[in-house]
């Protein structure tokens, strides 16, 4: 049985979520690659603990994490059950709702319908009688905006879910939807965006603007750009990489010589500073204390205690910040 370390707590930050009582571990898990039917259960169990033995205390999942779709809840689930049912009330777990998941005009997207039968599946899957928060994945072009809304904030008055979240969206609708959560007295809290320091979209889309400004907190995907802002790519594509054994969200066109040699660029500052390149990557993205959390993924516990120490030094100079825009030729 499952015994977590008395110490989880010792080191970890845990910032507050925009203008909400909830705190959140400055480093969040995330399973979109690493828990679906193709892994290795003892590995993914072993991640967990290692998580929360080092005071990871949100695990963020979706219905269509796998591969298959809802394999990674279903898996997570398991380990929940077997190990963590004493810990529940100290763990954060969310999921999302948005992309496809069944045949048929109910299977994706926004519609209140596929949002609350989508949430009462992920709790199965689950094997829980709440999910703590519940996002809208992405932006519905065709549903309206107060109808999405209106099921999240079902989902969170039917005590499926306690907070309600925003994934992919930009500055103007987050306003937009978060007027209407607003109005339903619903506690929207968080948004959840692709953030690194190769992806700025939600600087230039208004999102972390927004953000801030409404008091909402920003949980940042993909913090390390596939992999990219790591030392796996210093020497070139290693052929155990995603890139070669995946293709789908990194492949041999966007890892280019001109990409890695920003990578090497990269990764002689961080030396300077002493950090590995990942973890100045992930110090990037929580220096100005806007972003409450990073999720980072895992293919082992390892990467897992390596991914922590960034927290140990998200403090960055005019001139460290100017060499690192001027690298991804930003200036």
């Amino acid at each position: 049985m499952y015994k977590a370390s008395e110490t989880r707590y010792e080191t970890m930050q845990y910032p507050r979520c925009g203008g909400s009582g909830l705190r959140l571990p400055a480093v969040s898990l995330g399973f979109w690659h690493n828990f679906g039917s193709n892994c290795h259960y003892d590995n993914m169990r072993n991640m967990c603990f290692t998580a929360f033995d080092n005071g990871i205390t949100h695990f963020d999942l979706a219905n269509n994490y796998g591969p298959e779709d809802g394999s990674a809840e279903t898996n997570t689930g398991r380990i929940l059950k077997e190990n963590f049912s004493a810990y529940r009330d100290e763990l954060v777990i969310s999921t999302k709702a948005g992309y496809y998941m069944w045949p048929g005009p109910y299977g994706e997207w926004g519609s209140r319908k596929y949002m609350l039968a989508s949430l009462d599946q992920s709790l199965k899957r689950l094997q829980l009688d709440y999910v703590d928060i519940f996002y809208h994945h992405r932006m519905d072009p065709d549903t309206p905006l107060e109808e999405t809304m209106g099921a999240l904030d079902q989902a969170v008055k039917s005590g499926k879910a306690l907070y309600a979240g925003l994934s992919n969206y930009d500055g103007a609708t987050l306003e937009k939807a978060s007027a209407i959560l607003d109005s339903l007295r619903c506690p929207f809290i968080i948004n959840q965006n692709r953030y690194s320091i190769f992806d700025r979209s939600i600087e230039e889309n208004g999102l972390k603007e927004t953000s801030a400004r409404l008091k909402k907190g920003i949980i940042a995907f993909s913090p390390l750009a596939q992999g990219m802002l790591t030392d796996r790519y210093l020497n070139g594509i290693p052929e155990d990489s995603r890139v070669k054994t995946d293709g789908r969200f990194l492949n041999t066109d966007s890892v280019t010589e001109e990409k890695l040699a920003k990578v090497r660029a990269l990764n002689a500052l961080a030396a300077e500073r002493g950090q590995k390149l990942a973890e100045m990557a992930l110090a990037w993205v929580l220096k100005d204390g806007i972003v409450t959390s990073v999720l980072i993924g895992a293919s082992k516990p390892a990467q897992i205690l390596d991914n922590i120490k960034a927290i140990q030094n998200t403090k960055f100079s005019e001139e460290e910040l100017r060499r690192i825009d001027e690298i991804c030729g930003i200036l």
